[in-house]
Formats: structure tokens, C-alpha cells, sequence
């Protein structure tokens, strides 16, 4: 089970990786984010989240089998006691407030019919949601190989 729970967080931080890269451009500016700005990471949302449609689901399908990996990894007693729980504690905090959070965030974004002090908020919001699931990832990524 380690090698996918890793091979999932693998991929997840790859893909936060590359939404960061969208995200910084709110780094630096005022509280309302220039037009440029804001066109280029609504543009990359719409693509993403919508217009990518059906290979968007392949992340939300990784999400899971990365979930149920860990519980497996729990049930089965996976090394040390505290290493899958800690896992599915790491891995919980990045999924669900992307699922809840940040997915809905980013499309609503991607559509642009906001006013652009509540894209600039959208935007920010997304770049602290990003970076808290990369850290988490990173996080689980470490722990599953230290202790595999």
C-alpha cells in the first residue's frame, strides 16, 4: 500500500505544483489584482476544471485511491501505529478542503461572472489553499518514505 499512498501523493503535489505556478501571479499586488493577472489564472481554471473534462476526473479518482490506500494502510497496520494515521491525517487535510474548498473556488473563478475584487479574493484564497495541500503532500510524501 505505501508504494501507491506515495505514487498518489506523488502525483497530487506534481498537480499543486503546477497550480501554484498560476497562483503566485497574486503575489505583490494590491488587494484588487490587475486584469492580466486575473485573466491568465481564471483562463488556466476554466481549462482545468472545466474545459479538461473527462481527464479532470482522473485527479479526483487519484484523491480517493489515495484516501482508501491510507485506510487500508490503517486497518492493516501498516509499520509503526502512528504512520498511517498521521498519513490519513496529512492526506485529509490537503483533499477534502480541495474538494470542498478549492475545486468550487477555482471554477467559480474559471468563469469569470464575479466582480473582480471577488476573482481577486477567489484567486487568493485558492493560492492559501494550494500551498497549505502542497505542504500536507509533501508532508505525506516524506513520511510513507521514511517509514516504508
Amino acid at each position: 500500500m505505501s508504494a501507491f499512498v506515495t505514487a498518489g501523493g506523488g502525483f497530487l503535489t506534481a498537480v499543486l505544483w503546477m497550480d501554484l505556478m498560476f497562483d503566485v501571479q497574486c503575489r505583490g499586488h494590491g488587494s484588487e489584482l490587475p486584469e492580466p493577472v486575473l485573466a491568465s489564472i481564471a483562463a488556466y481554471y476554466a481549462r482545468v476544471t472545466t474545459a479538461a473534462r473527462p481527464m479532470n476526473r482522473l485527479i479526483a479518482a487519484v484523491m480517493a485511491g489515495t484516501l482508501a490506500a491510507l485506510i487500508v494502510e490503517v486497518v492493516e497496520g501498516f509499520g509503526q501505529a502512528w504512520v498511517p494515521w498521521l498519513s490519513l491525517a496529512l492526506a485529509a487535510c490537503a483533499i477534502l478542503p480541495a474538494a470542498l474548498l478549492t475545486v468550487p473556488s477555482a471554477v467559480r473563478l474559471g468563469a469569470r461572472g464575479d466582480s473582480p475584487a471577488r476573482q481577486s479574493e477567489l484567486a487568493r484564497s485558492i493560492l492559501t489553499q494550494h500551498a497549505c495541500s502542497l505542504a500536507c503532500m509533501l508532508a505525506l510524501v516524506a513520511l510513507q518514505l521514511a517509514f516504508s
